[in-house]
């Protein structure tokens, strides 16, 4: 469809991929080096300039893979629940699945048989052939970044300064995907075309205590009772840190703008006084 196809290139304009002239430019060249959706591609390419390239390629194999999560048969759905908890990380969805991939591949170096493999996946609740294809996407992204001779930068999980990283680069290419809670009960409202959402069950927020109010989300789905899937949380000071001026300017009216525009007048009021007389 028409309007499809020109949201498709309003959203390759917005990650810089194109150049004026509508031809791709010498980073969208780059990005298309890689067989992922451009917001994956220049989150990569992002977490090159925030030196956490090794977390990142893991992430994208992991959300490019099948989900890993087994649905509980019923009955077993705490058990599950209680399984999942123990790679639950604080900062959110993605982070939670650099632990289970890292766990599984713990597991597979201590492990000589491909049935113990199997056997830790099924006591976890995870998928081992989904997993296995993560790992498959992720050896395949590693070449790529050396073909094209971009450095991987070596692996830091767990610090504060590498969290901070991975989000930066998550928000540099999905700046289009962020929502924020409403009222406080896990509506969740978009900024691009103000849906509301819910988290998705196998979210690691979920059954929790407090729920963050800003999110980044990796896919939004109508088909699962409109929920947004793979979910961290975000600060707004992040957001207008990172995303590009005119994408904003652009956003839909909407209490959640008014507040990230309080956000920009307060870091930035010389500049935001400069704009307005403009």
């Amino acid at each position: 469809a028409p309007e499809s196809l020109m949201q498709a290139l309003e959203d390759l304009d917005y990650l810089a991929a194109l150049d004026n002239d509508g031809n791709l430019s010498e980073f969208g060249i780059i990005m298309s080096e890689f067989p992922l959706d451009p917001q994956l591609s220049k989150s990569i390419l992002a977490s090159c300039e925030f030196e956490c390239v090794d977390e990142m390629l893991t992430i994208a194999a992991m959300v490019t893979a099948p989900n890993c999560f087994l649905h509980a048969p019923p009955g077993t759905e705490e058990i599950a629940l209680t399984c999942w908890r123990k790679f639950s990380h604080p900062a959110g969805d993605h982070f939670t699945l650099i632990n289970v991939f890292n766990a599984f591949k713990e597991a597979s170096a201590n492990s000589a048989s491909q049935c113990n493999n199997e056997k830790w996946c099924r006591d976890y609740f995870l998928s081992c052939s989904a997993l296995r294809m993560a790992e498959i996407i992720r050896a395949e992204l590693v070449e790529i970044m050396k073909r094209i001779e971009l450095p991987i930068s070596e692996p830091d999980f767990g610090s504060k300064e590498n969290i901070l990283s991975i989000k930066k680069s998550l928000l540099s290419g999905y700046f289009m995907h962020i929502a924020r809670d409403v009222d406080g009960s896990g509506n969740y409202l978009m900024l691009t075309h103000r849906q509301v959402a819910q988290l998705h069950p196998f979210s690691s927020y979920c059954n929790t205590r407090k729920i963050p109010e800003w999110v980044l989300f990796h896919e939004f789905s109508i088909s699962e009772d409109n929920s947004i899937r793979v979910v961290s949380e975000i600060s707004p000071d992040l957001f207008v840190e990172l995303v590009p001026q005119y994408y904003f300017s652009n956003l839909p009216p909407s209490e959640s703008k008014d507040i990230l525009q309080e956000v920009i007048n307060h870091l930035s009021p010389v500049s935001t006084m400069k704009e307005e007389q403009k």
